[in-house]
């Protein structure tokens, strides 16, 4: 089967056949912020099957200096329809499911119970450690994204590892980005790097950022993979 010219300048590292891979698989993107509108439009671009997005919030002002899909006439809408809309101009081959609902332990396993994998684009801890649990219980890979000022962190963790746990002992804890803040540049930048695990992890290919995170420091040009 010839695929579309839309791929074509995949094919530089994806194959035919895991082009076509890839278009049978489904991804759940927890929150539709600054990683969430990059990672829910990169997998688009991709060509990947299906894209899940959830989050029960609406844009606001606060949100126009980063988040992919915040625009000014979408103050007051609510993201994870936004980036469903959007998404239909950016590869119209790509089924997009939208939640406009917040994930918690009485609906987790029904919103990701169809993913393939759960990319995580939250901004908090207690949030974080609940993808892990549901992902674990689900047998489902989650690739782990942080943000907050020049810095910003990636993981996979599979079922079993419980990497997050090690990382966030307290669930009580805060995380940088309530202190730090976020310029537009780092959700971009950490999103990618999400994105390159998500290709790696489905298609078997390179080392993944696994019992372990990948630090970047983008004030002083620094890259740190740190076991844990």
């Amino acid at each position: 089967m010839k695929l579309p010219n839309r791929y074509l300048r995949n094919h530089s590292l994806i194959s035919e056949d895991e082009q076509e891979l890839l278009r049978t698989k489904s991804a759940a993107i927890v929150g539709g912020g600054g990683l969430g509108g990059h990672l829910a439009e990169q997998l688009a671009r991709l060509g990947i099957g299906r894209v899940i997005v959830i989050d029960g919030d609406v844009f606001e002002e606060s949100n126009l200096n980063r988040q992919r899909f915040s625009t000014e006439s979408r103050l007051g809408l609510g993201k994870a329809e936004c980036i469903k809309n959007e998404l239909k101009d950016v590869n119209s081959e790509v089924e997009v499911i939208s939640h406009q609902t917040w994930i918690d332990g009485s609906n987790g396993l029904q919103l990701l119970k169809d993913a393939d994998v759960v990319m995580d684009g939250t901004d908090n801890i207690p949030t974080r450690l609940l993808l892990q649990r549901l992902c674990e219980e689900l047998r489902i890979p989650l690739i782990h994204g942080a943000i907050g000022g020049w810095f910003g962190q990636v993981c996979v963790v599979m079922p079993g590892d419980r990497t997050l746990s090690r990382l966030y002992p307290n669930e009580e804890m805060t995380g940088v980005e309530k202190h730090l803040g976020n310029p537009p540049f780092i959700p971009a930048l950490v999103a990618s790097l999400q994105v390159a695990e998500f290709i790696k992890l489905i298609f078997g290919k390179g080392e993944l950022v696994r019992n372990s995170i990948l630090y970047v420091d983008t004030l002083n040009n620094q890259t740190i993979k740190i076991d844990i």
